[in-house]
């Protein structure tokens, strides 16, 4: 802390905090860490979101796959197929000069 902050109320109640990522965790002594309360949340959204989208009870046993498959069409996309007919013409033309007796 800089002699700037020294006597500041920020700086006086700031101090501590800075720099300890672990500062925001209880003491050693509290039994639920922040890791298990993650853990906690992850696993309730997960089962809110199975019951709120009609998924099936998990199975550890069984890997759920969900996905869709949507038909965008076939062939190429307009210019796509722009490109391909201009160097279909391009090398038609070169056939038709080789043809003819050009090198």
């Amino acid at each position: 802390m800089g002699p700037e902050r020294e006597g500041s109320l920020v700086g006086r109640a700031a101090s501590p905090y800075q720099g300890s990522p672990g500062a925001a965790t209880k003491s050693r002594c509290y039994s639920v860490t922040l890791g298990a309360l993650r853990a906690a949340r992850r696993a309730w959204r997960t089962d809110q979101t199975r019951v709120h989208t009609g998924l099936p009870e998990s199975d550890p046993t069984t890997t759920l796959v969900i996905g869709h498959w949507a038909y965008h069409g076939s062939g190429y996309s307009p210019g796509a197929a722009l490109l391909a007919a201009a160097i279909w013409h391009r090398r038609e033309l070169e056939r038709q000069f080789e043809a003819e007796g050009g090198s």
